[in-house]
């Protein structure tokens, strides 16, 4: 009979219990200016190219990783300049920064899933 019990617990506990995924980066970002991002499954992690505005086309960077653990390069286009990268997605918000002298300084922005 414990047997029975312990095996209906467990089973509940398993059914119940949420699962944990990590947040993929991959489809399409809005900037706070509107602009769109896409970032889909390339060599080596996921590539991010602009959907819209005035550098539609171009590549905005590569990430490789999961969940709050992205790295990467990020283009930043209207300076002409690439800088080491970070990126974590939670939900429907990432926040991603370029980053220099090894990533103690670090400039970025969050972005929504669109």
């Amino acid at each position: 009979m414990k047997v029975q019990v312990w095996a209906a617990l467990a089973a509940c506990v398993l059914v119940s219990a949420p699962a944990f995924a990590a947040e993929p980066i991959e489809g399409m970002w809005k900037r706070g200016n509107g602009t769109l991002i896409e970032f889909a499954p390339c060599s080596g992690g996921f590539c991010g190219t602009v959907r819209s505005g005035q550098y539609n086309g171009q590549p905005i960077g590569t990430m490789a990783g999961s969940g709050a653990n992205y790295k990467g390069t990020v283009n930043v286009l209207d300076e002409g300049k690439t800088y080491n990268g970070k990126a974590s997605v939670n939900g429907n918000t990432m926040k991603m920064s370029g980053c220099v002298m090894g990533g103690l300084i670090c400039r970025g922005e969050d972005l929504t899933r669109q």
